[in-house]
């Protein structure tokens, strides 16, 4: 299990409701983009769900944080459900190299944002850049950074055979450590 933090590892503001996280992640490219597109795949890092690939085609993202780590860790005041699901809806699709949806929330669906993966050949590795706009709060850019950040370790893991770290400590930690990097 790979605890360290590179600085490179951070999630960085790039405009005042945007952050962008980069992972060098094992390819081929195609790899990488199955474990971003199929439902199996992406549960064991970030969430299940059947996405149509189809620019306009709405998928249901459901997270279950709980199990993508053995043991979870601890988890945090406030995550109180064992499940969380999410309504979105793909944006941009072009495999292997881009893929982005709408990230929604609540009942209605409310759009609070939007997520995108572009994934870049380097050499035998994969660059892959996580853009999240729309997140006006800062409350919601700690949570979303600490969140992607976690997730994408979780996911470089998976790529390249190891354990990941518990899920919950991890998060508890980076979210603490976003706090002091972000700007307020």
């Amino acid at each position: 299990m790979n605890t360290a933090t590179s600085e490179t590892d951070y999630g960085v503001a790039t405009a005042p409701d945007t952050v962008r996280i980069e992972r060098l992640l094992p390819g081929p490219i195609e790899r990488v983009w199955a474990y971003l597109t199929e439902s199996e795949l992406r549960r064991q890092w970030l969430a299940a769900g059947e996405m149509e690939m189809q620019v306009g085609s709405t998928f249901e993202l459901v997270w279950r944080n709980d199990e993508l780590t053995e043991p979870p860790g601890r988890r945090p005041a406030g995550f109180d459900d064992d499940e969380y699901r999410m309504q979105s809806r793909i944006t941009v699709l072009e495999p292997p190299r881009r893929l982005a949806f709408t990230w929604s929330e609540g009942e209605a669906g409310m759009n609070v944002g939007d997520v995108s993966f572009e994934l870049q050949p380097k050499g035998d590795k994969v660059l892959l850049t996580l853009t999240h706009r729309g997140l006006v709060e800062r409350t919601n850019k700690l949570m979303v950074g600490a969140g992607w950040h976690t997730h994408l370790d979780v996911l470089a893991a998976r790529a390249k055979g190891e354990t990941p770290e518990p899920f919950w400590d991890r998060w508890s930690r980076l979210r603490e450590e976003y706090d002091r990097r972000m700007p307020g």
